[in-house]
């Protein structure tokens, strides 16, 4: 992983403000857009199995619900800080509009290390956060779902939370639940689904044929691991895969398959007999067709970004790339498909789930399948014309859509009372 420290909300605004200046934005409409809406910071005590209590902070951040309900993830990491909320805030904010979506952006995240903890602490934690912030949340207001280390249990005891203090069931209130209290059918898989959709289209626009392609996944979380496994079954030939704890590497490919396996028995991929190990550092500048970013913020930096090898970078992390490497990708004519198009297949099918539950009526997988394509690619496409005809790069095709989109619905709104 890189070492340096870079201030995520920092690099959230920068991107903003070089969208605003090309959109021509007045200066009212960008002090609106550069501040989130809603900050919540809470300190609540859980009392852990041993008997101690002890204090955690939490946070939620809306950052702008003009075109609807906040929507954003929930993440447990001992590296949660507020500026990371904030700009994961206003990353989704631009993430539903790019697709589309009527949410606005939203994230929360506690200050806390999930595997130090049992699963009774976890819940006991859990429904104290969701009580703390119940506050904001609601099926109209703002609703919560899975992220880095949460996933559809905490979401369960989450809904089920917030249900005991309405005296009734309000299944609508996150996303990312099991299938019993009203998931939606290809949650789990979404965000990886859209990924793999868009590095196909990607690849197509690009003149590479996905089965003759080199594919590197830096993260073997949910969304790494499901685009790893999903990229291979699309034809790609996986060299390189990476966790928290290291890499793996073997130019002849990788059995995903057989990796899933490793890892979900040892909890790491480390010692994966059919590979060789390295370093996260490494992986990042193998020599590949495509490399997807799937882990942390930060990684692709002024530092690395020249010695990266692929041709293509598909954004499955949020907020993976800092301005500067995007700068060096420019020059080295590397095509960046950013996170707000790349990975908005979770919050998509996130938007599906909401519909479903607030109608009662529930789809197919297949038609939530089918859904998704015809989001993902048309939104690709308006990226891409975007860009094309401002001349510019996808990131900045993107932003200038999404922005626009959020600055129509304020406009229009306008500023209460």
């Amino acid at each position: 992983m890189a070492v340096e420290v870079i201030n995520p909300y920092e690099v959230a605004v920068a991107q903003f403000d070089e969208a605003a200046e090309r959109l021509g934005l007045s200066q009212a409409m960008r002090a609106i857009l550069r501040k989130p809406k809603r900050e919540l910071t809470v300190n609540f005590p859980v009392r852990m199995d041993n008997g101690d209590v002890v204090m955690f902070t939490g946070y939620r951040v809306q950052h702008n619900i003009n075109r609807g309900p906040a929507k954003g993830g929930v993440r447990f990491s001992p590296e949660v800080s507020l500026d990371e909320v904030r700009a994961l805030a206003m990353w989704m904010t631009w993430k539903c509009a790019v697709v589309g979506i009527p949410f606005g952006g939203a994230k929360g995240g506690v200050i806390c290390d999930p595997q130090a903890l049992s699963r009774g602490e976890l819940e006991r934690l859990t429904r104290r956060y969701a009580t703390e912030i119940s506050v904001l949340m609601g099926p109209d207001s703002d609703i919560p779902a899975p992220d880095m280390n949460t996933n559809p249990q905490i979401m369960a005891w989450m809904m089920d939370t917030f249900s005991m203090h309405r005296g009734y069931s309000v299944p609508a209130v996150v996303t990312g639940k099991p299938l019993a209290i009203g998931g939606s059918e290809g949650r789990l898989e979404a965000t990886a689904r859209g990924v793999q959709i868009i590095a196909r289209e990607a690849m197509l626009h690009n003149g590479m044929v996905p089965d003759q392609c080199s594919v590197v996944v830096q993260g073997f979380g949910n969304v790494g691991s499901i685009s790893a496994r999903m990229l291979h079954e699309l034809g790609c030939k996986v060299i390189g895969l990476s966790d928290i704890s290291g890499g793996i590497y073997n130019p002849r490919g990788i059995n995903v398959h057989h990796a899933l396996r490793h890892s979900k028995e040892h909890g790491t991929l480390l010692g994966f007999p059919e590979a060789e190990a390295i370093t996260n550092a490494q992986l990042l500048e193998l020599p590949c067709d495509v490399l997807v970013p799937a882990a942390l913020e930060n990684q692709l930096t002024q530092k690395n970004a020249g010695r990266v090898q692929a041709k293509l970078i598909i954004e499955a992390a949020n907020g993976p790339t800092t301005p500067e490497a995007d700068r060096v990708f420019n020059e080295r004519g590397i095509m960046v498909v950013p996170d707000i198009l790349a990975n908005a297949g979770g919050v998509t099918v996130s938007y599906f789930e909401w519909v479903q539950d607030l109608q009662r009526f529930f789809w197919a997988e297949n038609e939530i399948n089918n859904r998704l394509e015809s989001i993902m690619t048309r939104s690709f496409q308006a990226v891409l014309a975007k860009a094309d005809e401002q001349e510019t790069n996808l990131r900045m095709g993107a932003y200038l859509l999404a922005v626009a989109r959020v600055a129509e619905a304020t406009e229009l709104r306008g500023v209460y009372p």
